[in-house]
């Protein structure tokens, strides 16, 4: 079982940054991917970013040049710079895994198991 959590959600006026956090439970010593997700208040989960073990990384096109995956393994924390935001990456920020991925040959529908409860991130005007 894998345990996630999310904090660093909050709000703030469009073109400003914000950090989030997610400390997880992920057994380090093998394979895994670490992905972002967020939800807008009526429409469907998308990606965001993902990263895996090596540091691979990938980006939804909406958020490429403006926001950073990183991870620091030795707290077991996964990060999401975000910058130059604006008001429609307003959601529900999420944290999920998928043990035993690799970012190169991952498919976004991977994480279907392990999540975290969510952080709000709203960007205004």
């Amino acid at each position: 079982q894998v345990h996630l959590m999310e904090s660093g959600g909050g709000s703030v006026q469009a073109g400003g940054s914000l950090r989030l956090s997610c400390v997880h439970s992920v057994n380090k010593y093998n394979s895994y991917c670490l992905g972002w997700f967020r939800q807008a208040p009526g429409k469907e989960r998308e990606e965001v970013a993902a990263i895996d073990r090596d540091d691979s990384t990938r980006y939804a096109d909406s958020v490429k040049g403006r926001f950073t995956i990183s991870q620091d393994e030795a707290k077991n924390t996964l990060y999401l710079e975000m910058n130059s935001l604006k008001p429609e990456d307003t959601g529900m920020y999420y944290c999920a895994a998928d043990p035993g991925c690799h970012v190169p040959t991952m498919s976004w529908y991977q994480f279907r198991n392990y999540w975290g409860q969510g952080t709000q991130v709203t960007v205004s005007l």
